[in-house]
């Protein structure tokens, strides 16, 4: 596990909590794209899974510029860019003003670049775990379980702090209650 303070990245031999340390069940897609990344990407020394160009630790602002901003342009999440022929692609983003911009490109490659300099903020890393459990619980997965998946200690932190409403409560407890009689 690696720490970053004051943009100097160190190991940490363990999580905040012993209830950090765990398990995560993964989907298989997601395994087998995290082998494609082994594959072709040499771990760290401490067996990192993402490292810098030297093979270490990689920072936090390097992942979010050379992984997660471009998985979200791919995934349609933060700008898009489209093919407009051989060798001309074009990059489409809001700014910070919501206002939509957009550029050409020789490359994908390139064209993924621009969104991801120039595209206003967007979903965060961390708020995948708001999701995560979210989504776990709304598909009844017992709280309990989803506590010990996320590594929390308490399942009141699971529920106050990453779980959120669906938006349609009043449906889900028509639902539950449908073949009450």
């Amino acid at each position: 596990m690696a720490v970053e303070v004051a943009g100097t990245v160190s190991a940490k031999p363990f999580p905040k909590s012993k209830a950090g340390r765990r398990t995560v069940p993964l989907p298989p897609l997601v395994v087998a794209r995290l082998r494609y990344h082994r594959d072709t990407h040499p771990a760290g020394p401490a067996g990192e899974v993402f490292t810098n160009q030297a093979g270490g630790p990689m920072r936090r602002t390097l992942f979010r510029s050379r992984v997660w901003r471009p998985a979200l342009v791919e995934a349609g999440l933060l700008g898009r860019v489209a093919e407009l022929g051989t060798d001309r692609f074009r990059a489409w983003w809001l700014d910070a003003n919501g206002i939509e911009t957009s550029a050409d490109a020789t490359s994908r490659g390139e064209a993924v670049a621009l969104v991801v300099r120039h595209a206003a903020g967007r979903l965060r890393f961390h708020d995948h775990r708001h999701s995560y459990a979210t989504w776990l619980i709304s598909n009844g997965v017992p709280v309990n379980d989803v506590q010990r998946v996320m590594g929390h200690e308490q399942a009141s932190t699971t529920l106050n702090r990453y779980t959120h409403q669906s938006g349609d409560q009043g449906q889900w407890v028509r639902n539950a209650l449908a073949d009450f009689r």
